[in-house]
Parts: structure tokens; C-alpha cells; sequence
């Protein structure tokens, strides 16, 4: 027998709060955007800014405030020192916005003041990079370019699956394409291309009244700009770490919006499914007790690494805490009820439309 949290029959009105939940979304996210505007866009890490990465490992624990002073007199710049690991480890990261210097004369100048502020300690330096500024802009527009292919495979994805409109997803594949083309053709930068590539997608989706595929993207990319935004308000960095966060809350806020898709289109294949309204309150209501056992299970795991992974995967599991509660919640709040705000319905599968409350829902 399966496990069941909420009550057989429940019936709770969640596209009643949908314009709130709008709201409440709409506010975060605009927090978070004009956050970004005022910092002059996010604080990347070395990894997309470019930069110097050391890792020292001391035999005697080290206080960190004094390391941080010492690294300081190096001559590096922007000079900033997290522990890594546990703290028994004894490790130091070491992070310097330096990129146009040499990794010998730095390792020596580490060494040199490393044996003179701290003879006993018994340190060694375990790894030292340099990420160049260009590096860190082609890693930028990597991960970019990653996001929003995810967001691209999903929408036609989603449009095959549930609206069996394989064409029409193929049409917006290569009208995207061509978009994107015209774009390069004047010269736009990658974080450009993107942003426009993003908004075609969903304008495609809108003409094409590809419905579910339209839900799924908004939700997707609803469950990214909120995370991005709370990251910028706690001024944290995006590093590969927090791309990788965001790559699995997209496949993840996917997954739950699947769960409720797939029980509204088996309530649409009904020869009478009814207002949509109902349908996509009755699917919410069915798949509640899954969505929180799910979410429920995936935050428990997160929450331990959060607590206890140490500050080398802190963001990261942060970063997954974020996507993970805005993913559930734009499942319920964003996805569905889209389906009901967005065109005028969808047509069951037996041929009979679904109905609006107050008005005929026209074919999809």
C-alpha cells in the first residue's frame, strides 16, 4: 500500500492563490535582478573571472584571520581565505583575482612568507592554479550556453511527450536556430545571445500554443532567476559548483512538474474531463503526497550536506536548497496554473475540450 501524507479527496483551491503566488515570485526574482544591476551582474568565482587558487595544508591549526593578514602582504589582490574541508583538515583555499602573473614566482613568494610568519606550522602547498581571463570567459559562456540548451531540450521534450507535437517542437528548434544565427551575424555577446535566445523560446512557445512546453520552461527558468537573485542578495559566488547546482534544480523541478503533467493529461483523456480549473486542482491535490515525500527526502539529504559537507560544497548544497523549495513550489504555483492563464485550454485526447468556468476553452 502506498505511503499517503495527504488525505484521499482532498481538495485544496491552489490555482485561488496562483495571482499571489505570481506576485510573491515576481518580487523575489525582481529583488534578485535588481541586485544584479547594482553589483554590476553576479560575483563570479576564479573559475569565471579568472585568477589564483591555492590550497595549503598546515600540520598545526592555523588561525584563519591571521592567514588572511598574512596573505595579504604577498601582493596578491583581493586576497580571500576560506577553510576547506573539515576543520580538522587543517586547509586553507586561498583565492586572488591576480591573472597575469607567474605560478613560480607566486609558489616562491608563498613559500617565503609561509616559513617566515609561520615556521612551525608544518605547512605545504598541495595546489596552485591560475585561470586566465580568458579561460574564465569561454567557462562563462559554456555554462551559459549549458543552461539554456537544457531549457531548449526540455521544451521540445515536453512538447512531444504531452502534446504529441513533435514538429511543431522541431519548427521552434530551427527557428531558434536561425534567431541565434541573425544574432551572431551582429556581433552580440554570449550572455546576450542567451537572454534573446531564452525569450524566443518562450514567444515560440506562446505562437505555437505549445502549452505544457510553455508551463514547463517558465517553471525551469522561474526556479533559476530565483536562485540566482537570492545568491546575488548574499552576495555569494557563481563558480562551477553553483552551474552544476543549476543543471541539477532544472532536471529536478522538471521531474516534479512531470508528475503533475502526466496526471492532468490522464484526466484530459477522459470523454468528459470537465473545467479545466478542477483538473488541474484535482491532479495538484493527487500528487501532492508524492511531490512532498519527494521533496521532502531530496531537502533531508541537501540539508545534511549544507550542515555537515564542509565549506568546499557549502554553495553548492545552498544553491540546491534554493532550487530545491523554489522547484516544488513552482510545480503547484507556476507550472499548472499557467496552463489555465496562458491561451484557452487544452483539448482531451477523446476529442472533447476542456472547459473553462466561465467561458468555452478553445482548441489547442
Amino acid at each position: 500500500m502506498a505511503l499517503e501524507l495527504i488525505k484521499p479527496g482532498t481538495n485544496i483551491n491552489f490555482l485561488k492563490y496562483r495571482k499571489l503566488a505570481y506576485l510573491i515570485s515576481a518580487l523575489i526574482i525582481v529583488a534578485g535582478l535588481v541586485s544584479l544591476v547594482i553589483k554590476g551582474g553576479p560575483r563570479f568565482g576564479v573559475d569565471f573571472a579568472g585568477g589564483l587558487s591555492i590550497q595549503v595544508r598546515f600540520a598545526k591549526e592555523v588561525d584563519m584571520d591571521a592567514l588572511t593578514k598574512t596573505m595579504q602582504g604577498v601582493g596578491l589582490e583581493n586576497v580571500v581565505v576560506q577553510r576547506f574541508g573539515q576543520e580538522s583538515a587543517k586547509e586553507f583555499l586561498i583565492r586572488a583575482s591576480d591573472t597575469d602573473v607567474s605560478q613560480e614566482r607566486v609558489r616562491a613568494a608563498m613559500e617565503k612568507t609561509l616559513a617566515s610568519h609561520f615556521p612551525d606550522s608544518g605547512y605545504s602547498i598541495q595546489r596552485l592554479e591560475l585561470v586566465g581571463p580568458k579561460v574564465g570567459a569561454d567557462l562563462r559562456g559554456k555554462a551559459l550556453e549549458a543552461m539554456f540548451y537544457a531549457v531548449l531540450l526540455i521544451a521540445i521534450y515536453i512538447s512531444g511527450r504531452f502534446e504529441h507535437r513533435w514538429m511543431a517542437a522541431a519548427i521552434m528548434a530551427a527557428a531558434l536556430s536561425g534567431g541565434i544565427y541573425v544574432l551572431k551575424l551582429f556581433g552580440a555577446p554570449t550572455s546576450w545571445l542567451i537572454v534573446a535566445a531564452m525569450i524566443i523560446t518562450l514567444v515560440l512557445c506562446l505562437i505555437m500554443k505549445l502549452k505544457f512546453a510553455l508551463g514547463a520552461v517558465v517553471a525551469d527558468l522561474h526556479d533559476i532567476l530565483v536562485t540566482i537573485g537570492i545568491f546575488s542578495l548574499l552576495d555569494k559566488e557563481f563558480d562551477l559548483t553553483i552551474i552544476a547546482a543549476l543543471l541539477t534544480i532544472l532536471g529536478y523541478s522538471l521531474n516534479d512538474t512531470i508528475i503533475v503533467y502526466d496526471r492532468i493529461r490522464e484526466h484530459l483523456r477522459k470523454a468528459k474531463p470537465g473545467p479545466l480549473d478542477k483538473i488541474i486542482n484535482k491532479s495538484v491535490n493527487e500528487t501532492l503526497s508524492r511531490t512532498i515525500l519527494t521533496a521532502g527526502t531530496t531537502l533531508l539529504t541537501v540539508v545534511c550536506l549544507y550542515l555537515f559537507g564542509g565549506v568546499v560544497i557549502h554553495d553548492f548544497a545552498l544553491a540546491m536548497l534554493i532550487g530545491l523549495v523554489a522547484g516544488t513550489y513552482s510545480s503547484i504555483f507556476i507550472a499548472s496554473p499557467i496552463l489555465l492563464d496562458v491561451g484557452k485550454g487544452l483539448k482531451s485526447q477523446s476529442g472533447t475540450p476542456a472547459s473553462a468556468p466561465k467561458a468555452d476553452l478553445a482548441k489547442a
